[in-house]
């Protein structure tokens, strides 16, 4: 949570204000506001994926607590592209306001509008595309094409009296992409000659030093592992890295295999990315995988979810050996993605039950099987020295990251003070070429879990934790509503002590004891009661057995 909260004074005419909701600190949650004359435009919308410290959470999403009074303001949601970590939020948002428009390319739309239907939600979208430029309320939009590790990325450039800002969403400077699909330097070239006020730049990658490398070296690597592979291939990534399922596709059917995807969003994201033109599918190459297991093994491909480790998804439960298709022996996992920030043990613990199980697991650190879509530090500069902006706003990074590219943007000539290291909730004022800090909000983590949204707190967190770790232990104590003598009990009962529940016997009479010390004293509210039996058992159990486990008393009057 931010320390240095104070509300930002009313917005001067002519002022833009630029509020990060997400992002900033954490690689997910990308959520911009901006604000102009009294109206709201959103730049991404996205969900960051829990970690080990979170259990039981499906999704964390932006808070969007300071918008909640404003919905009627806000004049459409940009989307730059089709991940997660900038769409997967949408639908939280239009449960708020179903008619909030939403702007993006063809392919991001799409990917929305599948997630929408499974959350019965219809939305009003316009469908854009690079060069085109777009009046939404007080705001003129400029779309830009970049490229990333998903066909169809946009920037866009935001068009105020108070000034131009260019937010680049997430790219990288391939100059050999697959779909031939480049940024477009020409155009961020004309906007550095018009004058760029705010930059909002990607920082993922900004401590990594060179540049990203291309997207078809992973190919003829993926080609030759595929060759090699003298029994089935299962192949993890991102479920909308259409390049990365392209360049698999292209190797299985090089090599006589048939191919069939596997998890849910795999199979969705597939179908959406060759109906619209974006995937390429050989005749003859997609199987059902229902159908798979009757091929030959070294006739078959899989391509799966759970790069990241996670415990749900295919390769997991593959690990675990609580899915349909059991790695065994011979057969070759290729994990083709980058490791998120946090999830680095998760996916270590995968690698390592496949291997156990016999497995050849091929992954970044012993392949080139993947490279990332994020500039890195040449790139950057590049993108600095062409545009040449008055002041820069890093986005889309943990704090090393942005750290990194405030640096970046110092050495080519930017000065530090208008360089912005912002958090989520820092509110950032444009007028007259300038950009200044003008507040920062108090924002928080909204908690998907199961059906419910926000009402996990941090505490229910904790909670789960000490459970987790620490076990359980419920007290039940009878007492005499006249005198508070212990009729029954106490009776004691543990979850998670490796120790039998008789090891209890020798705190039962101090918890009686301390019940009838309490009852002299004028003591008979039970909740009070109660607080003297956990404190009294807790005491006991840190002392005997050095554990602190959540304790739950009952003070039954009779």
């Amino acid at each position: 949570m931010p320390t240095n909260v104070f509300e930002p004074a009313a917005l001067e005419p002519g002022t833009l204000r630029v509020t990060p909701l997400g992002g900033l600190g954490e690689v997910g949650r990308n959520m911009t506001v901006f604000e102009f004359d009294g109206k709201l435009l959103v730049v991404d919308c996205g969900v960051l994926f829990p970690e080990e410290h979170q259990p039981g959470v499906d999704l964390i999403l932006p808070d969007f607590e300071p918008l909640k009074g404003r919905l009627d303001d806000i004049v459409g949601v940009v989307l730059t592209h089709g991940h997660e970590d900038h769409i997967g939020a949408v639908p939280y948002l239009l449960k708020l306001k179903s008619d909030i428009s939403l702007l993006g390319s063809g392919l991001t739309l799409a990917l929305v509008e599948a997630k929408l239907k499974e959350h019965r939600l219809k939305p009003y979208t316009l469908t854009v595309t690079e060069g085109q430029r777009e009046q939404v309320g007080p705001f003129e939009l400029e779309f830009v094409a970049v490229n990333h590790s998903i066909p169809d990325a946009l920037a866009v450039a935001i068009r105020t009296p108070a000034g131009l800002v260019l937010a680049t969403g997430d790219f990288k400077m391939d100059q050999l992409p697959l779909d031939g699909r480049i940024t477009d330097l020409r155009a961020f070239s004309r906007l550095g000659e018009e004058g760029v006020d705010l930059f909002l730049v990607d920082s993922t990658n900004a401590d990594v030093p060179g540049f990203t490398p291309l997207e078809r070296s992973i190919g003829p690597v993926l080609d030759q592992v595929i060759a090699k592979a003298p029994r089935r291939v299962i192949v993890a990534s991102f479920s909308s890295h259409v390049h990365r399922v392209q360049q698999v596709l292209d190797a299985a059917h090089a090599h006589g295999r048939r191919l069939a995807f596997l998890g849910r969003s795999m199979v969705r994201n597939m179908t959406i990315a060759e109906e619209l033109g974006y995937l390429n599918v050989p005749s003859g190459v997609l199987i059902d995988y229902k159908k798979a297991k009757d091929l030959p093994d070294d006739r078959i491909v899989y391509m799966s979810t759970g790069s990241q480790g996670e415990p749900m998804a295919v390769l997991s439960r593959m690990a675990n050996l609580d899915h349909a298709i059991e790695p065994g022996p011979g057969d070759t996992v290729i994990l083709a993605s980058s490791l998120i920030p946090g999830n680095e043990n998760a996916v270590y613990r995968v690698i390592d039950g496949l291997t156990k199980l016999g497995a050849n697991v091929v992954h970044k650190g012993n392949a080139k099987v993947h490279v990332s879509g994020h500039a890195a530090a040449g790139e950057l500069l590049y993108c600095y020295n062409i545009l040449r902006p008055r002041n820069v706003l890093p986005v889309h990074g943990e704090y090393r990251h942005l750290i990194a590219n405030a640096k970046l943007a110092q050495d080519t000539g930017i000065a530090a003070d208008r360089t912005i290291i912002a958090e989520n909730g820092t509110v950032v004022d444009l007028k007259g070429g300038v950009a200044r800090v003008a507040g920062q909000l108090d924002l928080g983590f909204v908690y998907v879990d199961g059906s419910t949204v926000g009402e996990i707190t941090d505490a229910d967190l904790k909670d789960r934790r000490i459970l987790g770790e620490e076990g359980f232990i419920s007290v039940i104590v009878v007492v005499d509503a006249a005198t508070g003598r212990v009729i029954s009990g106490p009776e004691i009962h543990a979850r998670g002590f490796a120790e039998d529940d008789s090891v209890f016997e020798s705190v039962k009479p101090k918890i009686a004891a301390a019940l009838a010390e309490a009852a002299q004293s004028g003591v008979r509210d039970t909740h009070a009661l109660s607080q003297v039996v956990r404190r009294t058992i807790g005491r006991w159990v840190n002392q005997s057995l050095r554990r602190r486990p959540m304790i739950v008393p009952l003070v039954i009057e009779a």
